[in-house]
């Protein structure tokens, strides 16, 4: 199954930031819905898009493979697409919703959005309407949510019932408070990267097991 494809009790897993071919290897033993590839040189978890594109091709046909990008310009995108075969956009810049459809190119994207106490819920699904998931992640310094749980009361408890088929939850999410989070928010999916790493970009495969555990047990808990 794909990272978007909802099914309530049943929450899809993307794993991002991974970068060797053991990783692919791990996720995919793992059973997880989407991998994500990061496309930030800044990034400790960046990848080329030549490497990007031989770690797809080690994936089955069903998962999902999200590149993530900052801002990126359209030679970037043309660059990382004739290399490797993404199948979804993660936009996790200041892109506006016109940069997002124009440099999609007709694949589906995600908008990552920085929640902070003066987040405006509504107004962001309205300007990003056309976006197939919304990506929560913490607002901090920089891109990107760098390990750190944001307040979950901050979302309005009407629009995540309303857009549930495509929130990803995202920041500091690991194996011990997701069960909390899937039982408080009822996401689509979730996104981790360091809550599953033993060091920036180096993913542990018992953590990552772990996490994809804990997400089952949740799920069957949120069923009973």
């Amino acid at each position: 199954m794909g990272l978007l494809d909802y099914t309530p009790n049943t929450s899809r897993i993307k794993i991002c930031g991974l970068r060797t071919p053991a990783d692919i290897e791990t996720v995919v033993k793992a059973n997880v819905d989407a991998i994500g590839l990061v496309f930030y040189p800044p990034s400790p978890r960046a990848i080329k898009p030549e490497d990007a594109g031989a770690l797809i091709g080690q994936l089955p046909k069903g998962i999902d493979a999200v590149g993530l990008v900052v801002n990126p310009t359209p030679n970037q995108i043309e660059e990382i697409r004739a290399n490797a075969a993404i199948t979804m956009w993660q936009f996790h810049g200041d892109e506006t919703p016109e940069q997002c459809k124009r440099l999609a190119g007709g694949l589906p994207w995600l908008k990552a959005a920085r929640i902070g106490k003066s987040f405006n819920f509504p107004e962001f699904s309205l300007q990003y309407r056309d976006a197939a998931g919304f990506l929560l992640d913490a607002l901090i310094e920089g891109y990107g949510g760098g390990g750190t749980t944001f307040n979950w009361d901050l979302i309005p408890t009407a629009w995540a019932n309303e857009n549930a088929h495509r929130v990803v939850l995202s920041g500091g999410l690991n194996a011990h408070n997701v069960g909390e989070a899937i039982a408080r928010l009822h996401p689509c999916a979730l996104d981790i990267s360091s809550g599953v790493e033993i060091s920036k970009g180096v993913k542990d495969p018992a953590l990552i097991q772990q996490f994809v555990d804990a997400v089952r047990v949740a799920d069957r808990n949120s069923h009973s």
